[in-house]
């Protein structure tokens, strides 16, 4: 398997075990790994009061660092336009519609969510 691959497939568990975090809180999760040209959105789920568009970062220890670290500048613009697009396409208004941007980190074992991360 290309490491490539095994990157993709680990990404992937991880954005689902972050998925079943968000379920254990009350968040429904309206949708998983929302591609448009400029971005993908790992999550998308509502909670009590808004839309939110959740980054979600893995690494098995700090030797890279904290993974939310990796939700950069230009990582979060890109989120930005592709949950306009999302909105557009579901029939949301931007204008009326509350929306958050939120980030889960996970290191291990340890997840971490950050509301309104961005």
């Amino acid at each position: 398997m290309s490491d490539k691959v095994n990157k993709r497939k680990v990404g992937k568990e991880y954005e689902i075990a972050a998925a079943d975090f968000l379920r254990d809180k009350g968040f429904v999760i309206l949708e998983m790994n929302y591609q448009t040209r400029y971005a993908e959105i790992d999550i998308v789920c509502q909670d009590a009061t808004s839309l939110v568009f959740v980054e979600v970062k893995y690494r098995k220890d700090d030797s890279y660092g904290n993974p939310l670290e990796a939700v950069n500048y230009k990582k979060q613009q890109r989120i930005r336009l592709a949950s306009l697009f999302y909105m557009k396409s579901k029939g949301y208004n931007p204008e009326k519609t509350n929306i958050r941007y939120d980030a889960i980190g996970i290191m291990g074992d340890k997840i971490t969510h950050i509301k309104n991360a961005f």
